[in-house]
C-alpha cells in the first residue's frame, strides 16, 4: 500500500508539478483526509465482522445537522452562550451518531437482519430524517472554537488531520491489543467457531456497530469544523469510497482481517489521486470511474492471493 501510495504521488507531481506540489494542494490533501478516513475506519470494523455499514455518511450528516441546529437555536438568544456550550453541542453530535450506532447493533446482533439490508434501511430512514429536518436546504452555523479547530494547523499539519491519526491510533490499539479487538477478528474469522469458543457473538457485534456509530458521529463533527454548514446531501458519494479505502486498505469484505495503518494510506492514496485528477483537470465522473476499477481490482487482488495460499496448503496423504 505504501508502494502504491508513493506511485501515485510521483505520477501526478510528474505530470502537473506546479499545481500538485504547490502549497495549497498537499494542504487540501491533508484536510480533506480526516473526514473520509474516520470514516473509512468505521467500515473497516463493520467489515472485520463480516458485516458492512452503508449508513454511515448518513448518521455524520445527521450529527452535523444536530450540532448546527443547537448553535443556531442557542446562538439566536445569547451568541456568548452558545461559543459557550461548544463542548455539549460537539456531544450532543457524537450521540446522535452512537445512538445511530446502537440502532444498527439492534438490528443485526438482536434481530440477526444482514448487515447490508440492514444498515440500508437505515441508510434511508436517516437520509429521509435529515432531509425532512432541513427541508432539503443547507444550514449554516458553527461554534467558532470548532470552525477554528477546522481551519488551524500543528507545525503546519491541519489539526484536523493531527486529530485523525488520533482517532487511527486508538482504534488500531483496540484492535490489536485488547480481548474486545481479538473477539471481533475471530467473530469475522469464523463466527461458528467463535460461536463455540465462548464468544459472546451479539455483545461483540452491539460493540462494533456501535464503535461505527461514534466515528460517524465524529466525522459528523469534522464535517462541521472543515466548513461550518451541514446537509442531507453532503458526501453524497462517500458510501463507495470508503468501501474502496477499506479493501484497498487490506480489509477482507469476508471479515476476520484488516488494519488500521493500511486504511490510512488507502485514505491518503485516493486523496492523492482526486488531487491529481483535479489537478489535470479531469471530471468526477472520471474519478468516479476511477474508484470503481480501484475496487475491482483490489478485490480481484485478493482472490487471486486467497487462491494462490489455499493451492499452497498441503495435501494430507493416507499412511
Amino acid at each position: 500500500m505504501l508502494i502504491l501510495l508513493a506511485v501515485a504521488f510521483v505520477i501526478f507531481a510528474a505530470l502537473r508539478p506546479s499545481i500538485f506540489l504547490s502549497g495549497t494542494n498537499l494542504r487540501n490533501i491533508a484536510l480533506n483526509s480526516p473526514e473520509i478516513g474516520v470514516l473509512a475506519i468505521a467500515m473497516m470494523l463493520a467489515m472485520l465482522t463480516g458485516g458492512i455499514d452503508l449508513s454511515l455518511v448518513a448518521m455524520a450528516n445527521l450529527s452535523a445537522i444536530t450540532m448546527a441546529t443547537l448553535f443556531t437555536a442557542m446562538a439566536a438568544n445569547d451568541p456568548g452562550q452558545a461559543e459557550q456550550m461548544f463542548p455539549v453541542i460537539v456531544l450532543a453530535g457524537v450521540a446522535v451518531g452512537v445512538l445511530g450506532g446502537a440502532i444498527n447493533g439492534l438490528l443485526i446482533s438482536g434481530l440477526g437482519i444482514t448487515p447490508i439490508l440492514a444498515t440500508l434501511g437505515t441508510m434511508q430512514i436517516f437520509n429521509g430524517i435529515a432531509v425532512a429536518w432541513t427541508g432539503g436546504k443547507t444550514l449554516y452555523g458553527s461554534p467558532e472554537v470548532l470552525t477554528g479547530i477546522g481551519a488551524s494547523t500543528l507545525g503546519g499539519v491541519p489539526t484536523l488531520f493531527c486529530l485523525f491519526v488520533l482517532v487511527a491510533v486508538a482504534i488500531g490499539v483496540v484492535i490489536n491489543r485488547t480481548p474486545l479487538g481479538l473477539r471481533i477478528q475471530l467473530q469475522g474469522a469464523n463466527p461458528t467457531a467463535a460461536l463455540y469458543s465462548g464468544i459472546a457473538s451479539r455483545k461483540i457485534l452491539m460493540s462494533t456497530y456501535l464503535m461505527t456509530g461514534l466515528l460517524s458521529g465524529i466525522a459528523g463533527v469534522f464535517f462541521i469544523a472543515r466548513n461550518p454548514t451541514a446537509s442531507a446531501d453532503y458526501g453524497a458519494s462517500y458510501v463507495l469510497l470508503v468501501i474502496v479505502i477499506a479493501v484497498l486498505g487490506g480489509t477482507n469484505p469476508n471479515g476476520g482481517f484488516a488494519t488500521v495503518f493500511g486504511v490510512v494510506l488507502a485514505t491518503l492514496t485516493l486523496e492523492i489521486v482526486s488531487s491529481g485528477f483535479t489537478a489535470l483537470r479531469l471530471s468526477s465522473y472520471q474519478y468516479a470511474i476511477a474508484q470503481g476499477l480501484i475496487l475491482v481490482a483490489a478485490m480481484a487482488a485478493e482472490q487471486i492471493k486467497w487462491r494462490r495460499r489455499r493451492n499452497r496448503k498441503p495435501v494430507l496423504q493416507p499412511t
